[in-house]
């Protein structure tokens, strides 16, 4: 048995003799202790259902219990295996003809300290149901603790960049298509104008353009040189996000090349690909979001809160980025609101990520984005940066801004 394990073993028995004697109803979900995290050592979820003609809520409920646990009928379980596997069903109330928010909970026996069995037992079987969306999620302590989160978070990001008091900077390079010469000299113009970090666009991978080795080689040289120059702290994370036979490689090159963070997209790879950066190469995690919009249907799915800020931060980034309001995208200003709660509020022993706002972020607005999301931000901005056309000059008016809402 692993240490991880036995860590979560041993959490666990401490949870389980604490809550024995509360015997949750059918009616009642079991409290938090604080947002986000239960007393009683189990996993609970919060469903939105949307019902068929002749389903009813409370079958339905049972039925998802059963599904993403033993897959048998109650009826073919003993008592013992039902009560300690089957998920159980604590909550139920309709909220419309053919609507109910249900409410379940998973014993981590059900899990252990498996990050891939848990995305599995949340929305595994039933993502292939129609009418079930993931609303809310209750975690149990000692799952946060044995998954472990962010490695850095947001006080050791500032670090890495030296920044304090005021918002983190970000930008893209881009675009595909261009040398490993040209965007390095994008990474250099951006690092002297006082970028704090400089990232790969999400598509460059190991194009003939600009190939992964020739790029990481070029732009770290590019912002050590700038760094050199102005005295400050850029970072160069380039995108590792690659085949599994190759990502090992990509990994350990950019942490010899000197970069301290990386950026990855986890749903590509693997979200438990993040633990593997943190425990094993210590560099700090960008997360993309990249694939996870198929997830984020109004009627099914997981609601995006959970995925970019719960499970993203659980599994190790240190900073999230998501498609702001006012962008390109659709997010609503209270579905980003919610994600930068998610993943700052406090939970459990987990260091809070910093939420990355981007795409389609505006120059313009960047001071009103900051004013409303706070210091503890990443403002992602690309192309409204570059249509500035000096870069260098672009990016120091916008750290100009930035710096003078910090002071």
């Amino acid at each position: 048995m692993s240490a991880t394990v036995r860590r979560l073993a041993d959490a666990n028995a401490r949870l389980h003799v604490t809550a024995a004697s509360d015997q949750l109803s059918v009616s009642t979900p079991a409290s938090a202790t604080q947002a986000g995290l239960r007393v009683d050592g189990r996993l609970g979820v919060h469903y939105a259902l949307n019902l068929a003609a002749g389903e009813d809520a409370a079958g339905k409920a049972a039925l998802i219990g059963l599904e993403q646990t033993v897959e048998l009928p109650r009826s073919l379980l003993t008592a013992e295996l039902a009560e300690r596997f089957a998920g159980r069903v604590e909550a139920v109330q309709q909220t419309g003809p053919r609507r109910a928010r249900v409410v379940l909970s998973y014993s981590l026996d059900a899990i252990g300290a498996d990050l891939p069995q848990c995305l599995n037992l949340l929305f595994g079987n039933i993502s292939l149901k129609p009418g079930i969306r993931v609303v809310d999620l209750e975690w149990p302590a000692a799952l946060v603790t044995a998954l472990g989160g962010p490695g850095h978070g947001i006080a050791g990001l500032r670090r890495l960049t030296g920044v304090s008091g005021r918002a983190l900077l970000c930008t893209a390079l881009k675009p595909m298509g261009l040398s490993a010469t040209e965007l390095a000299s994008c990474c250099e113009a951006f690092a002297r104008g006082g970028i704090d970090i400089i990232k790969d666009d999400h598509g460059l991978a190991d194009q003939p353009a600009a190939p992964f080795a020739e790029r990481l080689a070029r732009c770290q040289e590019a912002v050590t040189r700038a760094n050199a120059a102005t005295g400050r702290h850029s970072q160069y994370f380039p995108n590792v996000t690659a085949p599994a036979a190759l990502l090992a490689q990509r990994l350990a090159a950019a942490r010899e090349a000197g970069c301290l963070g990386v950026l990855i997209s986890p749903w590509l790879v693997g979200l438990d690909t993040l633990r593997l950066i943190r425990d094993q190469y210590g560099l700090a995690i960008l997360a993309h979001p990249a694939l996870t919009g198929s997830l984020f249907g109004r009627g099914a799915g997981m609601a995006p809160q959970l995925v970019l800020g719960d499970l993203f931060r659980l599994a190790g980034a240190d900073a999230v980025i998501y498609p702001n309001a006012g962008g390109r995208f659709d997010f609503s200003a209270a579905t980003c609101a919610r994600i930068n709660d998610h993943l700052r509020r406090p939970l459990g022993t987990l260091r809070p990520s910093l939420p990355a706002p981007a795409g389609g972020m505006d120059v313009a607005r960047a001071g009103q984005w900051v004013r409303r999301y706070g210091p503890d931000t990443l403002l992602l901005i690309g192309g409204s940066l570059y249509a500035q056309g000096d870069l260098q000059r672009g990016a120091a008016a916008l750290r100009a801004v930035v710096e003078g809402l910090g002071s």
